[in-house]
């Protein structure tokens, strides 16, 4: 499935809460980095998040196995996302996508012979407006909690006409083998990336709702966030499945300073999502549960600058049917807040 539609995560990623120590400059260099952040102080903040994703490992139901020449999928995603908080517990943002795609993958576009297709594709991807209300603000020199409700909506902005192609494609197949056919609702899968995988828009309009909250004591944190979204159909007669992202973990603060602050967090993030749809028949080689883990290191510059990177590696990823599974995922965050 495309990350235009599902990588709108990145936004509660963004609202991440940190925690404060105990001393008194300690915990004024920790509420700095989180103005950096834009988690407590009125105004606007630009930030450009970076995520890289390697999928070139095939499964078929959930085993893994290597063939010469294997399929393959890259996808870059950078968002540029506007926030403006309005108040200290109220804010809002728009998150733009730009999405870049490598592949290598073979496909039936006449319905039965194969045809490898390799390339590379740039553009736009969905829009997403999301709404922050923080309904939990405590805080004072050795523990603080913080919790953040969010609520927004995707917009079919980004490039659909592969949902097109896929459909156009399916026609075809089911002319040739005929009405009632015992078929998947895709025609016949012959790789483990898709057309639908390469697609920078889903036609559709999707909600997203999430939850993130931060526990801490002194330099020690504990972050947790919870992200759900709800796809209707979109081009091309297909639906994309309901999508629940978990993610969070512990981390401590290594350095602080009166204008500098570096974190280190353990990382980890449950990805679940259930089988696509087309013309409302659920696709046997869609749906797919992946786990990662893996360091997070922050960075904050006064309340103007923040920095996050982290490298994600799957502890667990298994697929439905045909399908390539991630190698490894790459993520940088960079805010400045006005």
């Amino acid at each position: 499935m495309p990350l235009s539609p599902d990588r709108t995560s990145g936004i509660v990623a963004l609202l991440l809460a940190t925690a404060g120590p105990a001393l008194a400059c300690d915990l004024c260099a920790i509420y700095r980095a989180a103005d950096a952040r834009g988690e407590y102080s009125t105004g606007w903040t630009v930030t450009v998040a970076e995520q890289f994703t390697r999928l070139g490992t095939e499964q078929f139901n959930g085993t893994e196995f290597h063939r010469a020449n294997g399929d393959w999928l890259d996808r870059s995603m950078t968002h540029v996302v506007a926030g403006w908080n309005f108040a200290e517990h109220f804010g809002v943002s728009a998150n733009l996508p730009l999405v870049h795609l490598r592949y290598r993958f073979a496909e039936l576009r006449d319905g039965v012979n194969p045809v490898v297709r390799d390339g590379s594709d740039f553009g736009l991807g969905d829009l997403a407006l999301v709404g922050r209300w923080q309904i939990l603000e405590r805080s004072d020199m050795e523990w603080g909690t913080t919790v953040n409700l969010l609520g927004g909506i995707k917009l079919p902005t980004g490039a659909s006409g592969r949902l097109d192609e896929l459909e156009q494609s399916i026609d075809r197949y089911e002319a040739i083998v005929g009405p009632g056919h015992q078929h998947d609702a895709l025609g016949n899968i012959v790789s483990g990336v898709h057309v639908h995988d390469i697609t920078r828009g889903s036609g559709s309009v999707d909600g997203i709702v999430g939850i993130a909250g931060t526990l801490r004591w002194q330099r020690v944190f504990l972050n947790l966030q919870g992200q759900y979204y709800l796809r209707s159909e979109g081009a091309g007669d297909y639906q994309f499945a309901n999508e629940l992202i978990l993610s969070g973990g512990p981390g401590a603060f290594l350095w602080l300073e009166k204008h500098y602050t570096v974190s280190l967090q353990l990382a980890g993030t449950y990805d679940t999502r259930g089988a696509d749809r087309f013309r409302g028949r659920e696709s046997v080689h869609t749906g797919a549960t992946v786990a990662y883990l893996g360091p997070q290191v922050g960075f904050t510059w006064k309340s103007r600058l923040s920095i996050l990177a982290g490298a994600d590696l799957p502890a667990l990823a298994t697929a439905r049917g045909f399908q390539n599974v991630p190698d490894f995922r790459l993520n940088t965050t960079v805010t400045w807040a006005f």
